[in-house]
């Protein structure tokens, strides 16, 4: 729905709501006492013009937003907050967010990058509010080392609403820098003590079907807490609708929206009995951790291969 149909519905409300506000007193009490009422209950008539005006003047002050916003213009959108953002030094939580976002969604993590190091600078508490957008621009800008570091200072510190995805994207992080053994530490724990089954699910998954074939001294560990995990999700989840709705829930987060995919793969994994002769269904993960060549510490950020590539056809799509 537009926001101008919202602020027009909201409004209507509101006059309807001082018509029978106005109106009720003299119909059930009378000229005589609906004037006592009056004389001490005023303050809900300036309560109300407090509301109407304070509305008003949000959604005009923000109109050329809200326009941005509908008409899902990502590039006029980012010049317009970072006037707002950067040029006029607005960092307020709601329009660093939404151009943290923004960028995303343009597969600019530079972008991102880049207004996290002004946003440090300002208001560092932002950074660890925002930690998942400026965390998975990482990922997506293939700096990989860097995403570890980042993840692991906040992974303990930051807010419970998002605590665990951060552990969840620390060990994403880790399976593509290669280190396996921690990679499979932070998904083990995940699988058996999340409480977000789409967090337990993905973590269960890249542990049946990535890290135990790339361990094989820990094919068997591996996949026995993946039997946990994946137990626990269909305790809970138990039919496939159910786990579409929890993902659907997320798709409005540029943080998982980029693994729409592999959430898609990890619910066939779920409901869907596997033959012995299907091929695995992690191909473009497997392509990258089976075929990519070693490379030295210190060499530089790993390759995503097929992870931005689909971020970038797909982020594009998504409003918010």
């Amino acid at each position: 729905m537009k926001f101008k149909t919202l602020f027009l519905l909201f409004s209507i409300t509101l006059i309807f709501f001082l018509g029978i506000l106005v109106i009720l007193p003299y119909y059930m009490l009378g000229t005589s006492y609906s004037e006592t009422f009056w004389r001490t209950n005023w303050p809900l008539l300036l309560v109300w013009v407090f509301l109407f005006i304070g509305m008003n003047a949000f959604y005009f002050t923000n109109r050329r937003l809200f326009t941005l916003l509908e008409k899902e213009d990502w590039p006029a959108l980012v010049r317009y907050l970072e006037d707002k953002v950067i040029q006029r030094g607005r960092y307020s939580p709601r329009l660093v967010r939404l151009l943290a976002n923004s960028y995303l969604v343009l597969s600019d993590s530079a972008g991102v990058m880049s207004l996290e190091n002004k946003t440090a600078m300002v208001k560092p508490g932002l950074v660890d509010a925002n930690a998942l957008v400026f965390g998975t621009a990482r990922i997506l800008g293939k700096d990989i080392s860097g995403a570890v570091h980042f993840f692991e200072n906040r992974k303990d510190t930051a807010k419970p609403a998002v605590r665990e995805w951060m552990r969840w994207y620390h060990g994403f992080a880790l399976l593509l820098d290669r280190q396996y053994e921690r990679a499979g530490d932070e998904f083990s724990l995940l699988a058996r003590v999340s409480g977000d089954g789409v967090i337990t699910a993905l973590s269960s998954y890249f542990l049946s079907e990535s890290l135990a074939l790339v361990l094989p001294e820990k094919f068997s560990e591996f996949r026995e807490i993946s039997s946990t995990g994946k137990k626990r999700v269909l305790d809970a989840l138990p039919r496939q609708k159910n786990w579409q709705r929890e993902v659907s829930s997320l798709s409005t987060e540029i943080h998982a929206a980029a693994l729409l995919k592999y959430m898609g793969e990890t619910g066939k994994w779920l409901y869907e009995e596997r033959s012995a002769a299907e091929p695995d269904r992690f191909p473009e993960l497997n392509h990258f951790l089976e075929e990519k060549p070693e490379q030295d510490e210190g060499e530089g950020p790993r390759s995503l291969s097929g992870f931005a590539l689909f971020h970038e056809e797909n982020a594009k799509k998504r409003s918010f």
